[in-house]
């Protein structure tokens, strides 16, 4: 199956960092469960480059992926309360909270300990296996 632009145009980013990564470091890279991390033109490049590991956010926890969060906090902090007559205003609302949300970036810090979280997860899963086991 031929790799699309996405998968390419991982595999260059990828490419990028390993260039610019010294190279006795490892690099980790995090990303979400999109099939398209997985595909074959990207799993090849890996295997051709041993130092790059590849790791998944578990899947239903599109909490751990900081985009996802950014998406989530748009309808929280700006639409939800909104009056929007047209697609262009609705357009123009999240173009002018994205532009308020950059100019006074904060880090994100989690306040959970690893462990409290791990925890949490290990019960998710649990549960969702005997539900799927029934």
């Amino acid at each position: 199956m031929p790799a699309s632009t996405y998968q390419r145009g991982l595999v260059s980013v990828l490419r990028l960092i390993a260039r610019s990564t010294p190279k006795g470091k490892h690099i980790h890279v995090i990303a979400d469960n999109y099939s398209p991390h997985k595909h074959p033109a990207v799993t090849a490049w890996l295997a051709r480059n041993k130092r790059v590991h590849m790791h998944f956010t578990p899947t239903s926890a599109s909490w751990l992926n900081m985009v996802e969060r950014f998406f989530r906090d748009i309808p929280e902090n700006r639409i939800r309360r909104g009056v929007f007559r047209s697609v262009p205003e609705l357009i123009s609302a999240i173009e002018d909270y994205i532009q308020s949300h950059n100019q006074s970036p904060k880090p994100f810090i989690w306040t959970a300990k690893a462990s409290d979280i791990l925890e949490k997860v290990t019960r998710a899963r649990r549960t969702l296996d005997n539900v799927a086991s029934e």
